[in-house]
């Protein structure tokens, strides 16, 4: 493991034990979540889209803020979905938030989970093409905004422009130098992992992931990961990849922990139903104190498969005990396994 960030869905609600009462709450303290965590040495501050929901959603003004008010952290989304998106706008979006923070942007994107309302990109203005499903609209869009990235032009310029313009096709500006290689592809089967890896996409997996086999959640996650990983070996790519996999992980040190976690420690993984009759498989959360938490995440495959680690944290429960979360795990259970 080299790499260690959080990870948060940005709720708030107005409900008396939640720190984030309003949109305003949350994204403000996310900030300054994102600034507190590199003071302690996390390596990356990661957020969720959602849209139609009390969670975060637009994701460049809270990554171009974080850039500005930081200095090393990757700063990073788990994940956008294409859906929802105009892929030449984000473009242009995500340029300028990496040249604010300095080429730290690190985007997770993905065709999307179920969202809060019926076809909700219906409502951003846009609409299936002869014979797509949203599945295929969400990876069109994915290839059309990566390869975009390229910085390559292919506007044709007004022969009478209001600026005088450079010889030849015109790109989309600001381009950011090198942040192809910083987009993730968020995965949720082995055939979505294979694809990412032929694309040339760095791989994220999350806390769940369409049950293929029966096998536990770490067994299946460590071989979509291996077959990410052959997929983009043998397409050719020469960049060493990057792979992220997600877990609740707390480490119980005191009694506000236990109160709040305790009650976790027997969790296993779950399986459920997603879209429809779509078998699906939810990894365990690990909650317990260091000594046992160190074993038990000791015999987590996928983790050893990855290169990354996000920690999803109950962002609701405000800044300071967050930073706690976070910082218990890098003192009492990371350089025990190795993670440093």
């Amino acid at each position: 493991m080299k790499k260690i960030g959080f990870l948060s869905f940005g709720h708030w609600g107005n409900h008396p034990s939640y720190d984030t009462k309003t949109a305003g709450d949350t994204l403000l303290q996310s900030i300054d979540l994102a600034v507190a965590a590199e003071e302690i040495g996390i390596d990356g501050a990661y957020f969720r889209v959602h849209h139609f929901a009390n969670q975060l959603a637009s994701p460049f003004p809270l990554l171009a803020a974080i850039g500005a008010k930081t200095k090393k952290i990757e700063i990073g989304t788990g994940v956008i979905d294409m859906r929802y998106e105009n892929p030449l706008y984000m473009v242009e979006d995500a340029g300028a938030a990496d040249l604010i923070s300095g080429g730290r942007l690190q985007l997770g994107i993905s065709r999307g989970s179920p969202e809060q309302v019926i076809d909700g990109w219906r409502y951003f203005g846009y609409d299936l093409e002869d014979g797509q499903s949203d599945v295929d609209m969400g990876r069109r869009k994915g290839l059309e905004f990566f390869d975009l990235l390229r910085g390559e032009g292919f506007a044709q310029p007004n022969p009478n422009p209001m600026f005088p313009n450079p010889p030849g096709l015109l790109r989309i500006e600001p381009h950011s130098e090198g942040l192809r290689d910083r987009i993730w592809w968020g995965s949720a089967s082995d055939a979505t992992a294979v694809w990412a890896g032929e694309t040339g996409m760095n791989l994220q997996s999350s806390t769940l992931k369409f049950d293929e086999s029966g096998k536990p959640f770490h067994i299946q996650q460590a071989e979509q990961i291996r077959l990410y990983k052959e997929a983009y070996k043998k397409a050719g790519h020469t960049r060493t990849p990057r792979v992220s996999v997600s877990r609740s992980i707390f480490a119980i040190v005191n009694d506000q922990d236990r109160y709040y976690f305790g009650h976790e420690a027997d969790r296993t993984d779950k399986i459920g139903v997603l879209e429809g009759n779509q078998r699906a498989i939810f990894g365990r959360s690990y909650a317990a104190e260091p000594e046992q938490l160190i074993k038990e995440l000791a015999q987590d495959e996928a983790i050893q498969e990855a290169d990354t680690l996000l920690l999803t944290i109950p962002n609701t429960l405000g800044v300071d005990y967050n930073v706690h979360v976070l910082e218990s795990i890098l003192k009492y259970v990371a350089p025990e396994l190795g993670w440093r």
